[in-house]
């Protein structure tokens, strides 16, 4: 229904709903007239109406998001009207000069879109859309608001520029970036620096707010400028190793010349403080202080640094800057960050140091350390006593800042250790004594268990740092000292469980022990380590032998008595999984007492957590597939073909299946069911992962089949709907699917892998039809509910098709169809999903496009069998996940295509040599033929996109890309001959017989088959065609008009 709006005072009513309206329905109900407003004919002529006669500023936003969405459109219009709406808004802000800021910022960015969007576009030879340079210079030369203007158009220009549009060819974007950063952006910055030295020049009144507000987006522009990304790689902000602005060799000059780096020291010393952010009380300006002392160490190496004259006052101001911001532990952690990386690459760079001058970081190092060690106990009682947030429930950054830590720390170790440990002592003193009843202020613990963890937190890093520097056996001794205290205080927390029990010093502890774990404890290690000495004198912990007793005892007591605490469960279990890792520990780990009781004691019973009760929550569940991983590699150190034994390790599991056997019978207790059922997957599921023999798989599968998966079945049907029950069950049958290591090669006599295939049909085709009957799911739950559930059966059936265990001729030849209900499942859910879903959600893509390789490759009977509709959104679909950046996708959908190109291919070379005997699949073929020639666009546009990412891309899977180009070259000549045309027609004449040449290589010696041979030759031309186009493109400036565009 189109909108007429009948006056302007309508459409004023529709901008105060839309802006400052606080009733939702009539804000979508603004926004749906809007998008009315944009597809209507009258749509100029309303923004012209606003902008004119409009009496608040919201009239005049609205005018420019329409003009926006109107001028970003797919199908543009014409140049004419472009240069109209670009001349209007010129002239409007022009004569407007004291537009709101928001209005005269959303005009702006209109003109910066229809100049991007436009930037090759000729007329009378002429490139229409890039004068506006020369119109930006006319404001330059009025008053300082026309001023002002004339910077923000240029700074909107710039970041447009630097823009990618993630709905439109990346080739394009880079295109225009490219034309621009040589035809315009060094006049821009030239330009931008000229005001900047006019400003420092002639005293200006930066009391007046106009003239305060010019500097800053002159200094906007500069910073645009040089933030613009100069080569296409799209750098990460937050990856500082990457750190080295790409800048055209153009510049060079303006960056040599001294009075370039000048003029911004002395703009920072010259304007008042209001403009340059107060110094480094500023968070920004902190924040960039940082990064960039971090970067000192990024660009010279430790031995240059130490040679320059200042370097002994630098690194003495570098390390109280350091110290002052780790004192201020409250500020901004995320800086501070930069600051530790500074001193763990200049600590670890110390062994490599040639040059005679000392480097002080012997001086430094400690008190960086210290200071750190010494502000975070300090904190402790701030943050409880405050109620502050405490730093360390931010694990992510207590980490990150402890492993750079563990570097600093062990230059001059000695003196790290001796604080440690009269800290540690100080502090493991006094909470002894607050432990007995009469002297015990809650406050006063809790402080103290905060400083306690911190404390092992800190001995867990500094014992880690043995890895990250030369050690000596005098460092193990100390190693040792720190080592002991934390193995008393874990002595001291156990024996007063649960009474006394702090979540803090567990998580630390289970730091400490992994850190230990992985300096001390494996299969490199030296027996003799000096650690133990002082263990042995102390605690009687002679070896690793011992060492892993403790753990393991440790382990036991924290899944006890910690059952209802995720966080120390979780990682409790992560460390109990990672010993399980290797087979030398695996061998020791399985003599210890407390192993074989969990081995036969794996009970909620001895185990709180393998509970079901309602105090858990259903995410806790998750952490039972770790624990069975594990605990499955321990029982299959001495397995072997022992059947009895492994009856004996499922005991638990087959009660836990009965009593859900009986429920589902009589009725009773759903929840309680569900809870079992999750749980019970999620153990499956870890047994399943660990089971990587054929024999013990096999003994699982008996133990399951024929029992217990027709209960999994039956709770699919019942509980479709919730998928906190129906994932679980969904990854185990995807992991009983995977033949890792050959797991499912089952013997010659047994049908197992077949009657495996037909129960995952089953699930999969029951969840997929109960799935659909959801219908119509919100953005917010259309994943969790549906598309994730989608992926897993994905994910499943791949793992069966290309697990090479299952015979899947043999359905069809005794009429089983579970193999032909599952494809049918595949296709009824892949059409309740829209293309755009597919590439949005990740697992969703990385799980169909593989399935659809396995489909192409070895069932193209299936494929071509499939009705147009499905085909044709199939071949779509392959086409939209040529252009992912994911290039597990991309690489799969050139597979895929190839398969096909290929089939079709053969069969148009084998027309008419087909005897009578092979008619069936001539006809199969036939109908693939039609299609395409009904469709010829559909191989076409996969043509185009191919050759798009080879000659303007970064190409990063270029084998791939050439496997399907040399079929659908074969396949479509005439329209390759168009495309070739195309683009070298676009180039000046100079350029046309190089690129010629280039397109005469790329065939030389390649025949008309698809053979081996034929495609490893067109593959090696391919790479030299594509640097050859890449070098011919790139050796004349782009300032003549040509049109790159192979996609139109």
């Amino acid at each position: 229904m189109a909108l007429h709006f009948q006056s302007l005072a309508e459409l004023e009513v529709l901008c105060t709903h839309l802006y400052v309206g606080t009733d939702l329905t009539q804000r979508i109900e603004a926004e749906k007239a809007l998008l009315e407003l944009i597809d209507s004919p009258e749509c100029l002529s309303k923004c012209q109406l606003l902008l004119e006669r409009g009496t608040t500023s919201y009239a005049q936003l609205l005018a420019a998001t329409c003009l926006s969405k109107l001028v970003s459109r797919v199908s543009p219009l014409p140049v004419e009207q472009r240069m109209d709406i670009r001349n209007y808004i010129l002239n409007y802000v022009a004569s407007q000069p004291k537009l709101a800021p928001f209005v005269i910022q959303a005009l702006i960015q209109v003109i910066a879109k229809i100049t991007k969007l436009g930037w090759f576009e000729v007329q009378k030879e002429q490139f229409v859309f890039r004068e506006i340079i020369a119109d930006v210079k006319k404001f330059l030369q009025g008053t300082v608001e026309h001023c002002v203007i004339g910077v923000i158009i240029l700074s909107e220009l710039t970041q447009e520029m630097n823009l990618v549009d993630y709905s439109r060819p990346s080739a394009k974007h880079r295109k225009v970036a490219t034309s621009f950063r040589d035809t315009s952006l060094k006049d821009i910055l030239v330009l931008a620096c000229s005001l900047l030295k006019e400003v420092l020049a002639k005293p200006l009144n930066l009391q007046d707010q106009c003239q305060q507000n010019l500097v800053m987006q002159v200094l906007k522009l500069v910073l645009n400028c040089l933030n613009f990304d100069f080569i296409g790689s799209s750098a990460d902000e937050s990856a500082d190793d990457l750190c080295t602005v790409q800048i055209p060799t153009t510049w060079r000059t303006i960056f040599l010349e001294p009075e370039t780096l000048d003029l911004f020291f002395n703009l920072y010393h010259s304007l008042p403080p209001l403009l340059s952010q107060l110094g480094l009380s500023d968070p920004g300006n902190y924040h960039e202080f940082c990064r960039f002392l971090a970067r000192l160490k990024t660009n010279y190496q430790l031995g240059e640094l130490v040679m320059v004259k200042e370097y002994p006052e630098v690194i003495r101001l570098i390390a109280n800057f350091t110290i002052t911001s780790l004192q201020h532990w409250e500020v901004a952690p995320n800086s501070v960050h930069y600051l530790l990386t500074l001193w763990q690459r200049m600590v670890a760079s110390v062994p490599f140091v040639k040059s005679t001058e000392p480097h002080l970081l012997d001086t430094y190092a400690p008190e960086i350390t210290k200071a750190f060690i010494t502000s975070r106990l300090e904190s402790v009682a701030i943050v409880v006593r405050d109620h502050l947030d405490d730093p360390l429930d931010d694990t992510a950054t207590v980490f990150q800042q402890l492993e750079q830590l563990c570097t600093v720390s062990r230059c001059e170790y000695e003196k790290t250790c001796a604080l440690l440990v009269q800290l540690f002592d100080q502090n493991a003193q006094n909470y002894q004594n607050l432990l007995h009843p009469s002297s015990g202020v809650t406050v006063d613990i809790t402080i103290q268990e905060g400083r306690l963890a911190w404390l092992v937190y800190l001995v867990g890093t500094v014992v880690g740092g043995r890895l990250t520097y030369t050690s000596t056996d005098e460092h193990d001794a100390m190693d040792g000292e720190l080592s002991c205290r934390v193995f008393q205080l874990i002595s001291l927390m156990d024996t007063g469980l649960p009474r006394c029990s702090n979540e803090k010093i567990e998580l630390a502890i289970l730091w400490f022990l992994d850190q230990f774990r992985k300096t001390y404890v494996g299969d490199q290690l030296q027996r003799t380590s000096k650690v133990y000495a002082r263990m042995s004198e102390v605690l009687g912990i002679t070896d690793d032998n011992h060492v892993l007793e403790t753990f393991v005892t440790k382990i036991v007591t924290n899944l006890k008595y910690w059952g209802r605490c995720e966080p120390v469960i979780s990682r409790t279990l992560q460390f109990l999984n990672d010993l399980s890792v290797g087979y030398i520990l695996l061998k020791k780990l399985v003599k210890i007492d407390a192993v074989k009781f969990m081995l036969k004691n794996h009970t909620s019973e001895h185990f709180p957590f393998l509970g079901i009760s309602d105090s858990y929550s259903l995410s806790d569940f998750r952490c039972r597939t770790t624990f069975y991983t594990a605990l499955t590699r321990l029982l299959m150190v001495d397995l072997g073909e022992d059947e009895d034994e492994f009856e004996n390790f499922m005991l638990p599991l087959t009660v836990a299946f009965e009593t859900v056997l009986q429920i589902f019978n009589n009725n009773f207790k759903q929840e309680d069911v569900k809870r079992m059922l999750i749980g019970l997957a999620r153990d499956l599921r870890g047994i399943a992962f660990a089971l990587n023999t054929k024999t013990s798989y096999t003994m699982l599968f008996d133990w399951m089949y024929p029992t217990y998966l027709p209960i999994l079945q039956n709770a699919v049907e019942r509980y479709y709907g919730e998928p906190a029950c129906t994932t679980p069950i969904l990854k185990l049958m995807a992991e009983l699917m995977q033949n890792r290591s050959q797991r499912l090669n089952f013997d010659v006599s047994s049908p197992n892998g077949i009657l495996l295939f037909r129960e995952a049909s089953k699930m999969v085709c029951t969840y997929g039809n109960q799935i659909l009957s959801l219908g119509s799911l919100s953005k917010d739950q259309i994943y969790p509910m549906k598309l994730k559930g989608i992926s897993i059966c994905y994910s499943a059936l791949k793992s069966a098709l290309c697990g090479n265990y299952v015979s899947f001729g043999v359905f069809k030849l005794y009429g089983d169809n579970h193999f032909d209900n599952v494809l049918q499942a595949f296709v009824k859910m892949l059409l309740s999903v829209s293309h755009s879903d597919l590439l949005q959600y990740r697992k969703l893509s990385q799980s169909y496009y593989p399935l659809l390789e396995c489909l192409t490759q070895d069932h193209m009977s299936f494929i071509i069998n499939l009705e147009p509709p499905v085909l044709m959104y199939v071949l779509t679909s392959i086409s939209e996940g040529l252009t992912t950046l994911d290039t597990v996708v991309s690489s799969s959908c050139c597979t895929s295509l190839d398969y096909i190109v290929t089939y079709l291919f053969k069969h148009i070379a084998k027309e008419g040599k087909k005897p009578l005997r092979c008619r069936e699949a001539t006809q199969a073929g036939q109908r693939l033929l039609h299609f395409m020639q009904q469709n010829p666009d559909v191989l076409q546009q996969m043509m185009s996109v191919l050759m798009n990412t080879i000659v303007f891309e970064d190409c990063r899977n270029q084998w791939s890309v050439s496997r399907p180009l040399l079929g659908l070259i074969l396949l479509n000549e005439k329209y390759f001959s168009e495309l070739r045309a195309s683009l070298i027609n676009s180039q000046p004449l100079a350029r046309q017989e190089v690129l010629a040449q280039c397109f005469r290589n790329l065939m030389e010696g390649v025949e008309q088959n698809l053979s081996i041979k034929n495609r490893d030759r067109f593959t090696q031309n391919l790479s030299v065609f594509r640097r050859d186009v890449a070098e011919a493109l790139r050796s004349d400036g782009s300032t003549e008009p040509c049109s790159l565009d192979m996609m139109s």
